[in-house]
């Protein structure tokens, strides 16, 4: 029964080190966010917009 000890030992610490990793890269997301976008990530991000309503309109009118 001394096997099963390592083991869950182990798995123990596997679990804490994904714990760490997800609340290191929730962590890095945050400060992601926080940052400001650019002129040009904020013009991207628009005409994408655009680009996706458009794609959707086209879809409509051709399934009438």
């Amino acid at each position: 029964m001394s096997n099963s000890q390592p083991n869950e030992q182990s798995e123990q610490n596997e679990q804490d080190e994904l714990q760490k990793y997800l609340e290191e890269k929730a962590k890095q997301e945050e400060e992601k966010e926080a940052e400001p976008l650019s002129a040009y990530d904020a013009c991207v991000l628009r005409e994408s917009a655009k680009t996706h309503e458009l794609i959707a309109e086209a879809r409509k009118d051709g399934k009438k």
